[in-house]
């Protein structure tokens, strides 16, 4: 396939960046959408050219750092896979494709295509835990009866790789389906209930100190997420949230 790729290009946080375009051909459609970067890449340092910086680890769905925004959409036009998952087969022939780092107050870009998320990080450190005792008085997790409905929706929360794609995607720039799906895969445990209120008290608070925006309930965030997380767990983390500013 020959393609016309349009890239953000910033060469660092302070200056200001720009659209350039680029045409690549033998692009095979078995390729990956971080393959054919690869590919371009080669060319452009073969060139003596600056590469195009992007972030990536496992390649593999499961870190969330290959986030890029691929013609309008976060990971592209494909559904329930991250950007490395994403294959070349999902575009024609001649197409032109638009890649832009994810846009958000809280997401600064570092350079071209990366950007700083280390908000996610901070908003995990406030509350995005359990304290346990592990001083040789450690308890078989199997000891604890979990009812398998409350253990199978904390599992589907869990699944939340930290991508941005809600965040991305949302018009507000919300973190809530994020910060919602960390907050519910401790709420619905007993081992988490111990720090519950503490827990989603500090960790929106943190949210909103990052300068992420508020839900309105559009429901973009479910639908571009990578795992499905569901809007179900910002009504249970609404109803947490409720709970803790009471007592």
């Amino acid at each position: 396939m020959k393609l016309t790729l349009k890239i953000w290009r910033q060469k660092n946080a302070k200056e200001t960046g720009k659209i350039v375009d680029y045409k690549i051909d033998d692009v095979s459609p078995d390729m990956s959408f971080l393959e054919m970067l690869d590919v371009l890449n080669e060319q452009l340092i073969d060139k003596g050219e600056d590469p195009v910086a992007f972030d990536h680890d496992c390649r593999e769905g499961i870190c969330g750092m290959c986030s890029l925004f691929i013609n309008g959409e976060a990971h592209g036009p494909d559904r329930g896979v991250t950007t490395c998952q994403l294959h070349m087969r999902m575009f024609k022939d001649g197409d032109t494709i638009f890649i832009e780092p994810f846009r958000a107050k809280a997401f600064p870009v570092i350079k071209d295509l990366v950007v700083d998320r280390s908000s996610f990080d901070r908003i995990q450190h406030a509350g995005g835990f359990i304290s346990v005792n592990t001083s040789g008085n450690t308890i078989d997790a199997n000891a604890i009866p979990i009812n398998k409905h409350d253990a199978d929706r904390s599992f589907d929360a869990a699944t939340c790789i930290g991508c941005g794609a809600c965040v991305a995607t949302c018009k507000n720039s919300s973190a809530m389906l994020f910060v919602s799906a960390k907050v519910s895969q401790f709420a619905l445990l007993p081992q988490g209930k111990v720090e519950a209120h503490d827990r989603v008290l500090n960790m929106v608070n943190q949210m909103d100190h990052e300068g992420f925006g508020n839900c309105t309930n559009t429901g973009a965030c479910e639908v571009e997420c990578p795992k499905g997380i569901s809007l179900e767990n910002i009504a249970r983390m609404n109803r947490e949230y409720l709970v803790a500013s009471i007592k």
